[in-house]
């Protein structure tokens, strides 16, 4: 009989995952490798490693039960502490049966007193069992043909707990591999998880962002399930459908909350199989003969994009957490798991990508860090992308690829980043509960904010100097460069707040919680002015579209879109207060939405490997894309005629639209 540590690793891996601590499954599956391991996690029963030990706990009775002798002796029930420090319970045996022939002692010399009979059982000891799935609680989502989140974010089941102390974020580099580059995602996360800027993590990603995921955390909705078999699929919490999520090119792992995580198979040669299509049970329906999109399902068939206007870049080893469109010219910047951020360069010819390997100083050499690539942007000129790292370094690179510049302040991972629209400043958020500006072109840390009291998951500029920060402390901070304190603080969310926006005037500030609602705020108000809920599950991320004052589009109504893992997206009428319209199509986990740069369409990104674009007035899909792996960000170009995406399969895709 043998084991391996990925066995047990995997065994724990599950635990967290089915008892709901997604956030900690996805730091754990991290720094574990658990993506590397070549274990069917489809033919591992759900509480596995309970009904392991439960058949530990009896062996453990049975032989202390068992004398020397063969005879079977007085023993009394185990706890599991009790099973791993057996000489206690030798000891209390002693103690008994020196009690017990007191007891017969007095007994016997007295020929009246009544005969003394001890219970051996303690009073008070705690049983472990394995449940069915019938006995819990499942969280309310459809069942899949082959399924994948989180994550697969997948929820960080606190990100508050990640280790910040030493000087590069409690990471052990001694024990990271350059030849097995691991990681997950944030906000499912998480998780990141990605989608904000952490990976799903953040969880998340966000750590959601990430990321992650986090990705990740919540309400809770409960339902029983009566099918056994069936685990749903799907990452920032309590509603039992936060997760991270992860993948490489061997394994594809799925984590909901509460449920057990299954592996999907990926093939070398990236053909996947689909996601079933049906709809999730918090799909919405049509409302016949509706006269407008008030609160109307959007569920129209699909235009599939062909072959030859769909560009695959294959490079990275991991999932791809996020990607970015350079805002001047059509350079595309990806980051991964697999410790590098990507340049591919689709102007004209197509050229080799560039490579842009996240290392760190170990003696006098530079290795791999291992460590996920969660956040980029580039800046307003697009001549130097910006980076973070779960390494807990920022770095900046021109656009040609070279590394100009190194920010190590921050002790951990780092889940946001953001360029200010001067170029002058990078903002910067992280698991150390601060976030920070920095001059970009000194490298220079110019003031580190450290007014949270948990992991700080997203951040946006409202002007050069000014920005907003939220955190898994339920808090959103506004803060500006050169003040010692908050010029505000909103209050509100009931649970960690996994993305912020300004919008383009930067008057309003939106916000969005796994407490399943969306705020927004504005400067002169301690109140939200608008509460709105409509999701039943964790908002993951939400975009402001670039229309109405101030914008190029100054003639187009102000929308917010916001993206949940209900599956569902929700355009709303922030002047009113009003949902406008849901889109339903998507049957995962909604990561990502991005309008285009008209306000006309916006593109949605979902776990079910499904990209749909959609047109916002007519409340229809005009295109759609059925990807390879479970897709974490999608945006646009500056010119609105290509859709990027990122994938839990390592992949990114460009989609081209050409509009009559």
């Amino acid at each position: 009989m043998s084991f391996t540590s990925d066995e047990v690793n995997y065994l724990i891996y599950r635990y967290l995952a089915e008892s709901g601590f997604v956030h900690s499954a996805y730091l754990f599956g991290l720094e574990s490798h658990i993506a590397h391991t070549s274990i069917n996690g489809n033919i591992v029963p759900p509480g596995a490693l309970l009904s392991l030990m439960q058949k530990g706990l009896y062996y453990t009775e049975a032989e202390l039960c068992i004398g020397d002798d063969g005879q079977e002796r007085t023993c009394e029930n185990l706890s599991l502490i009790d099973a791993v420090v057996p000489e206690i319970v030798e000891t209390r045996r002693r103690e008994l049966h020196q009690q017990q022939q007191q007891q017969s002692s007095t007994s016997s010399s007295s020929s009246t007193g009544p005969t003394v009979k001890t219970d051996s059982k303690s009073s008070s000891r705690t049983h472990i069992h394995s449940s069915t799935p019938n006995e819990k609680d499942r969280s309310p989502m459809h069942p899949v043909t082959n399924t994948s989140p989180q994550s697969t974010h997948p929820t960080i089941t606190d990100r508050s707990n990640i280790d910040s102390s030493s000087v590069n974020g409690g990471i052990n580099h001694s024990n990271s591999s350059s030849a097995d580059p691991t990681s997950m995602s944030l906000k499912m996360f998480n998780t990141p998880l990605p989608g904000h800027s952490h990976s799903p993590a953040s969880t998340h990603s966000h750590y959601s962002h990430t990321h992650p995921p986090s990705s990740s955390s919540h309400t809770n909705t409960h339902q029983s399930s009566t099918n056994a078999g069936n685990y749903p699929a799907i990452p920032n919490g309590n509603d039992n459908s936060s997760l991270s999520s992860y993948s490489n090119s061997t394994n594809h792992i799925a984590i909901p909350k509460h449920e057990p995580m299954d592996y999907e198979t990926v093939n070398n040669s990236h053909h996947h199989s689909h996601y079933s299509g049906n709809s999730t049970s918090n799909s919405l329906p049509t409302l016949p003969g509706s006269l407008n999109n008030t609160n109307n399902a959007m569920v129209n068939g699909s235009v599939e994009i062909p072959p030859n206007r769909v560009t695959v870049l294959r490079g990275h080893e991991s999932e791809v957490f996020i990607c970015a469109w350079n805002p001047t010219h059509d350079l595309l910047a990806s980051g991964s798991g697999d410790s590098t951020a990507r340049i591919w360069n689709l102007q004209g010819t197509r050229e080799p990508e560039m490579v842009l390997r996240h290392c760190i100083r170990r003696g006098d050499t530079q290795v791999p860090s291992n460590k996920d690539v969660t956040s980029l942007d580039w800046n307003p000129s697009g001549t130097q992308l910006a980076t973070g790292s779960y390494d807990g370094y920022a770095r900046i690179w021109s656009s040609d690829g070279n590394l100009a510049s190194t920010l190590g302040q921050h002790k951990g991972p780092i889940f946001a980043l953001k360029w200010n629209k001067k170029g002058n400043y990078i903002l910067s958020a992280g698991v150390d509960r601060t976030t920070i500006i920095w001059d970009a072109n000194s490298g220079h840390c110019e003031q580190q904010f450290a007014f949270h009291t948990a992991p700080a998951l997203d951040v946006d500029w409202q002007s050069d100097i000014t920005f907003a920060s939220c955190s898994t402390d339920q808090k959103i901070h506004v803060c500006r460069l050169g003040e010692q304190r908050p010029l505000k603080t909103f209050h509100g969310h009931q649970n960690e707040v996994n993305a912020i926006k300004w919008d383009p005037q930067g008057r309003l500030l939106a916000s969005c919680s796994d407490d399943m609602s969306l705020k927004i705020w504005n400067m002169t108000k301690d109140t939200p002015v608008h509460n709105l809920q409509a999701h039943n599950k964790e908002i993951y991320t939400i975009k402001w579209s670039p229309t109405g004052p101030g914008t190029m589009n100054p003639n187009a109504n102000l929308l917010l879109a916001s993206a949940s893992f209900d599956s569902t997206v929700r355009l709303w009428d922030v002047e009113r207060g009003t949902c406008q319209s849901t889109l339903v199509k998507h049957t995962e986990p909604v990561y990502s939405v991005s309008f285009s740069p008209d306000g006309r369409l916006l593109a949605t990104g979902s776990f079910d490997k499904a990209i749909y674009i959609w047109d916002i007035a007519r409340g229809e899909i005009v295109h759609s894309y059925r990807g390879t792996g479970g897709i974490f960000e999608v945006c646009w170009n500056s010119r609105g005629t290509r859709v990027g995406a990122s994938a839990s399969d390592g992949t990114v895709s460009v989609t081209e639209h050409v509009f009559q």
